[in-house]
């Protein structure tokens, strides 16, 4: 009799444990809904947008810093026609003046065909422009890292020639630095939005998934459960939807990157890839890019956290 009853408890208590097994092993929140994967979903579009106008901004960024770059490091010199004096001496009495001048490392002129050709652009080819009075330019590059008297430039270059005038870039550089700042406060803007939209979805995710499992949450609450018990449990249900998300978004993201570079090699040679190109560089992220994007990932996923963390406890406040 004793053996029956020792053999009825160990298979009560062996009958508690798997119970008590099955109940650590199944999740208050179900991993597999609907909700989870349309989250999911709206997670990784959402990195992968943001990645790809991060990507985007440090792409002008840096095809701006070579620009001005370049811009900076070169003057122009143009000289005009005019009745009654030499233009090729002139354009040598510019150039011997020039190259007299501090910080220069280089000058130099272009013939009357590479300055016609420069107006090919606008005015197309095959027109004969010996007749029309096409400026001569002369190109001058500066010694990395100096600044030139450009007030003694100017006067030398005025005695050598009197209808010669120095251009030495700075509306441009002004302007590459006007459109810089315009495009990051734009990406900067459009980032931001997308944060906001991202918490906006999963704050109604979570409380959809709250009000879904409230008959769970009450009986939790009824056998004594705290709410940062509860809490818990759906905060790392969507904390791992948040960064699955995230994952595909962002990898998605450095896959279009790194594909880029061999899509626009393609296009090279045509006016849209040249456009592109101008604008773009190569489309070659740098390092330092990935890092940034897997950097901001990763806060997409902590912003998910934060954001059903936020409306957990709000929601819990609601059923107590």
């Amino acid at each position: 009799m004793s053996d029956q009853r020792r053999t009825v408890m160990d298979l009560g208590s062996s009958t508690a444990e798997v119970a008590a097994q099955a109940r650590n092993m199944s999740p208050i929140v179900p991993r597999g809904s609907i909700a989870g994967r349309a989250l999911i979903a709206v997670v990784a579009i959402m990195t992968f947008l943001a990645s790809m106008t991060t990507g985007a901004v440090l792409l002008v960024r840096s095809s701006a810093a070579e620009w001005q770059s370049d811009v900076s490091s070169e003057l122009t010199i143009q000289l005009r026609p005019s009745p009654g004096r030499d233009i090729e001496r002139d354009v040598r009495a510019v150039v011997e003046a020039t190259r007299a001048q501090p910080d220069i490392v280089e000058v130099r002129p272009f013939t009357a065909e590479e300055s016609a050709k420069l107006l090919e652009p606008w005015l197309g080819t095959g027109l004969s422009l010996n007749d029309l009075p096409v400026p001569r330019v002369v190109v001058v590059r500066i010694a990395p890292g100096s600044v030139p008297d450009m007030a003694a430039l100017r006067r030398a270059v005025a005695q050598a020639a009197p209808t010669a005038t120095v251009d030495d870039h700075r509306a441009w550089i002004e302007r590459m630095r006007s459109m810089t700042g315009a495009i990051v406060l734009a990406g900067t803007g459009i980032l931001i939005l997308v944060i906001a939209a991202t918490v906006i979805s999963v704050s109604f995710a979570t409380r959809g998934a709250m009000e879904a499992n409230r008959p769970i949450v009450e009986v939790l609450h009824f056998v004594g459960a705290q709410d940062r018990y509860i809490a818990n449990h759906f905060l790392r249900h969507f904390l791992r939807l948040g960064l699955e998300g995230g994952l595909i978004g962002g990898l998605a993201a450095m896959l279009t990157f790194g594909f880029s570079e061999s899509i626009a090699s393609w296009f090279s040679g045509t006016p849209v890839g040249d456009q592109f190109a101008a604008l773009l560089g190569t489309f070659a992220l740098p390092a330092s890019g990935y890092v940034a994007l897997a950097a901001q990932t990763l806060m997409i996923a902590a912003v998910t956290g934060w954001a059903s963390r936020r409306t957990l406890f709000a929601t819990l406040e609601e059923i107590d």
